[in-house]
């Protein structure tokens, strides 16, 4: 998409049935703050500006904005989103183009739907142009009211409508591109004539239909949930559930096998080669990336800064965070490994734990290539343990364990070896 749109995206609501002392919009869908994911969207959709309008606690939206170059606006009174976005006005002074309205709630937008909007917009020349979509429960969205001609003539809210209107399926989202002109003049003349006593953006549209002018509208036909705003914690659990199935399904479209989606939880943004396979049961956070040929699972669980590499094999209860497991080698079951470099081809035994926190700090362990550990091994941080050497069953590793040597007990020593006997095999 060109450059003829700046985005606002509207982040101020305090999302009161959250019951929740952190802002809506930064609740975490899928490892990633939902307001992330729209902002994310103006990204792909090349934006010539992306303003954001926020409300209390705005201090923890500036890394998150930073990330994405975003302008934050202040909304210090939670009057409505006309008065929200008539805060845009003076930094968009002197951009002339049209205004494309976001909205930090909904994270399952796809920029497919946004690009056909935006251009249909334009095509039309429309002085506003709503992104609506048919909804057998249209309950808490306001409806498109349309006259006998099919032309819109408003967007009534739900509390505002009328019994008539209340049976109107097709529904509003909130997204709607605006010729910046026409917004803004229309934006002066809203009133607080309603049930909330709010100035609603969604009054621009009466007001500029009343005008003559163009309001044109695409609806959405394939995937109506990514219209779904979150107002609930049952809202993010059911957009949680949409997300990871999505992120699965991309997954396995690479060439990934997933045993069962239903019972996998994968993040966003996380790297998985092909022909690796996921077993059920498994949790793999952000920032993961595993290798080709890998087995992950059941019951895993790789927290983030993982790195698995190719034909590694993570089994069941096993837990890996911070740490780099290498080629070919195998952590099969009942482990953690924590803050640690794992060479290639390395035998993590049963019950291996690295006992990586002193009390104050997490403290590094470093296994090379080609090291067997013993079942039921606690090595405690900082350590290294060399090429080759192996740990007894039952050791407690307390300190370095040199190329090719082996130790047991606790805490673990070197075992010597007689040197077998003349004339015998």
């Amino acid at each position: 998409m060109d450059k003829k749109f700046a985005g606002i995206i509207l982040a101020a609501g305090e999302g009161t049935r959250m019951k929740s002392a952190i802002p809506k919009v930064l609740h975490p869908i899928c490892g990633k703050p939902m307001l992330a994911y729209v902002l994310d969207l103006a990204k792909k959709l090349k934006l010539s500006k992306t303003l954001v309008v926020v409300g209390n606690k705005k201090e923890l939206f500036k890394g998150l904005l930073d990330e994405y170059q975003a302008k934050a606006i202040y909304q210090d009174k939670r009057l409505g989103t006309a008065d929200a976005v008539k805060r845009a006005r003076g930094i968009l002074k002197s951009f002339s183009g049209n205004i494309l309205i976001l909205y930090g709630d909904q994270p399952l937008l796809q920029a497919k739907t946004l690009k056909e909007l935006m251009q249909k917009h334009l095509a039309s020349c429309a002085s506003a142009t709503i992104l609506t979509a048919a909804m057998e429960d249209p309950l808490g969205y306001g409806r498109i009211v349309r006259d006998n001609y099919a032309r819109i003539t408003e967007i009534v809210e739900d509390k505002d409508a009328a019994n008539e209107q209340k049976n109107i399926k097709e529904v509003n989202t909130g997204i709607i591109c605006f010729k910046k002109n026409g917004l803004f003049k229309a934006i002066t003349r809203i009133r607080t004539d309603n049930a909330k006593r709010e100035y609603y953006l969604t009054d621009a549209i009466k007001i500029m239909a009343g005008e003559g002018l163009v309001v044109e509208s695409l609806c959405i036909t394939v995937d109506p949930a990514q219209a779904q705003g979150i107002n609930s914690r049952q809202d993010l659990a059911q957009a949680q559930k949409i997300m990871r199935l999505r992120i699965l399904d991309k997954l396995i479209a690479s060439g990934v096998s997933i045993v069962d989606p239903q019972a996998t939880q994968i993040d966003y943004d996380c790297k998985i080669g092909p022909d690796s396979i996921i077993y059920p049961f498994t949790v793999i956070e952000k920032d993961v990336i595993i290798g080709k040929f890998c087995s992950i699972g059941p019951f895993c669980h790789l927290r983030p800064g993982t790195r698995v590499e190719d034909r590694a094999i993570i089994g069941n209860f096993t837990e890996v965070v911070r740490s780099r497991i290498g080629k070919d080698t195998l952590m099969k079951h009942f482990s953690y490994i924590g803050d640690a470099a794992v060479g290639k081809n390395v035998n993590i035994g049963c019950g291996t734990v690295t006992a990586n926190f002193d009390g104050k700090n997490k403290q590094k362990t470093v296994i090379a290539d080609s090291a067997f550990i013993g079942a039921d091994t606690i090595l405690r941080a900082p350590l290294k343990i060399g090429k080759k050497a192996v740990t007894g069953a039952g050791s407690v590793v307390t300190k370095e364990v040199k190329a090719g040597e082996v130790v047991a007990g606790v805490p673990a020593r070197p075992l010597k070896f007689a040197p077998p006997k003349a004339g015998l095999i």
